[in-house]
């Protein structure tokens, strides 16, 4: 549709061009003679066009060498022509008569209203034709087909790469979530390990809440991104585990802003953070510690902390910067947010270490009902 609709239009064009050459030299001549004229000549290239864009197609798919590519070229060139040729001879503005000073065409005698097939018609419309049916519209049209072919396909090959890409960053975040998963495992296994031996019914306890984190952990096991409510709700049961194991050592509170709680975060983002304030803060503590996980919105960023008032970092071959949980965490947070996150771990001056992670604020992010965690300050009895 559109190929007629250019060359409708180049045809509109000629013939305007034409009746208003005709106009100013004085010479009689209608707008209708004059399209009808141009449309026996233009409208024939719109019939080939579709057959240029094939042949163009099927040399760039077969990658001849230039050599053969040429001859094929030269060869389909003349063919053009005399095909369009065969087709202006068809109408009845095929070729000027100067004689009669009037058009005729190859097959029909407009002298004797009957079908004539003039070969010398044929043979003049040809030679007079050929070098301008090649030249100025067979290899015009040929190259516009090869650039828009070009250009397909590199869209197509633009399209099947960033499919790839973004399936390898999709198995590249699965394969670090499917890392973190048995980490967290290992670590509440040892945990239960070390119970079995003191308090067989506190083991108990830490087992059947495992068995529902492992559930909440197999529901979302192809989650890459969730909303803060549910990380929140996962981290909760954690954090019961963590109770039972360090009953009234461990004090919690949440901080979190109501209108941050439909917001996108990844999925296992704050149990590393946590797990490690637990390890390198409250188990080093006799008489226990406090964490407080606090959410706030500053702009367009969400601005998530996990801070613990442990004995921070006296010692700096205990750093917790080259933890297998932090590492897989700060390579799941730039593979999702590239450059738009940061985590930092800080000690605080007045004690204690702070784990911060800023990412972009996306989802809806209105006041919603409170989200099921434990109360503002929890203290295992």
């Amino acid at each position: 549709m559109l190929n007629f609709t250019v060359w409708t239009f180049v045809a509109l064009a000629y013939a305007a061009s034409v009746y208003q050459v005709y106009r100013m030299t004085g010479m009689q001549m209608d707008f209708w003679s004059s399209l009808c004229m141009q449309s026996s000549q233009v409208l024939g290239f719109a019939l080939l066009t579709p057959f240029i864009f094939s042949l163009a197609n099927r040399l760039l798919l077969r990658r001849i060498n230039w050599t053969t590519s040429s001859i094929w070229l030269l060869l389909c060139g003349l063919a053009f022509s005399t095909v369009h040729v065969v087709i202006r001879g068809l109408t009845p503005y095929a070729l000027w008569d100067s004689d009669t000073r009037s058009w005729t065409s190859a097959v029909w005698d407009s002298q004797t209203h009957a079908l004539h097939m003039q070969w010398d018609v044929y043979r003049t419309l040809f030679l007079k034709n050929v070098v301008d049916d090649v030249v100025f519209v067979y290899l015009p049209i040929l190259l516009l087909a090869y650039t828009i072919l070009h250009y397909r396909q590199n869209r197509e090959r633009e399209l099947r790469t960033s499919q790839l890409q973004a399936q390898l960053e999709k198995a590249r975040l699965q394969s670090l979530k499917s890392q973190l998963q048995p980490h967290f495992l290992f670590n509440t296994l040892n945990s239960v390990s070390a119970l079995m031996l003191t308090d067989v019914t506190a083991a108990d306890r830490m087992i059947t809440l495992l068995g529902d984190l492992l559930r909440i952990s197999l529901e979302t096991a192809d989650t890459q991104v969730t909303t803060l409510r549910h990380e929140l709700e996962f981290l909760a049961c954690y954090i019961e585990i963590e109770k039972v194991r360090f009953e009234e050592r461990l004090t919690v509170s949440f901080d979190v802003a109501p209108e941050t709680l439909d917001a996108s975060v990844p999925h296992l983002l704050l149990q590393p953070l946590v797990d490690n304030a637990i390890k390198h803060g409250i188990s080093r503590m006799a008489g226990g510690g406090k964490i407080r996980i606090s959410a706030r919105h500053d702009g367009s960023d969400l601005r998530l902390e996990v801070r613990d008032n442990g004995p921070g970092l006296p010692d700096q071959s205990h750093s917790p910067h080259h933890g297998v949980g932090l590492r897989i965490t700060r390579e799941r947070l730039e593979t999702i947010y590239g450059h738009d996150q940061s985590l930092e771990l800080v000690s605080l001056p007045e004690g204690g270490f702070a784990a911060r992670v800023s990412i972009p604020l996306r989802g809806p992010y209105l006041a919603v009902e409170p989200v099921s965690l434990p109360p503002a300050s929890v203290t295992s009895a």
